[in-house]
């Protein structure tokens, strides 16, 4: 269980900081099929957000903001995207994750295709990342009990 400490500090930090990992960690993401970055380093900045917000505020009040079972969603979305987008390109004739494909039901060019595709599958590699990150955590907080509810 983590033992949470009225600490003024780190909870304001967090309440200043969160916000703007966040936002930077979806920049990485966007631009990581440009620059370095991309999907897992998106993830992984967005799952240490929750996780420091679970250290500042505690678990149940951050479970409260996202609760195992949106968790759940999230990863099983990101996994979802990413699988699906392969499945479409494999059912539009071309290779597993062959994003030129797209662009015979996207009204793009080829190369903007291949664009939004790398898109998709970064979108849905840190959703997967991040929600399996977030899901570890709460386990190993609870010792994989589920956590305990108020008004039971």
């Amino acid at each position: 269980m983590i033992i949470t400490y009225e600490d003024i500090i780190i909870r304001t930090l967090t309440r200043v900081l969160a916000p703007f990992l966040q936002i930077y960690a979806l920049y990485v993401l966007a631009h990581g099929h440009y620059s370095p970055g991309g999907g897992f380093q998106g993830g992984v900045m967005l799952g240490a957000s929750m996780i420091l917000m679970v250290i500042a505020f505690g678990l149940d009040t951050t479970l409260k903001r996202l609760s195992e079972k949106a968790d759940t969603i999230l990863f099983v979305v990101g996994l979802l995207l990413y699988s699906g987008v392969g499945v479409l390109c494999l059912a539009l004739g071309g290779n597993y994750l062959d994003y030129g494909k797209l662009a015979e039901i996207l009204p793009v060019t080829i190369a903007k295709a291949r664009s939004l595709g790398i898109l998709f599958i970064e979108t849905g590699v840190a959703l997967g990342v991040m929600g399996i990150m977030v899901s570890l955590f709460y386990d190993i907080s609870t010792g994989g009990l589920p956590p305990a509810r108020e008004g039971r």
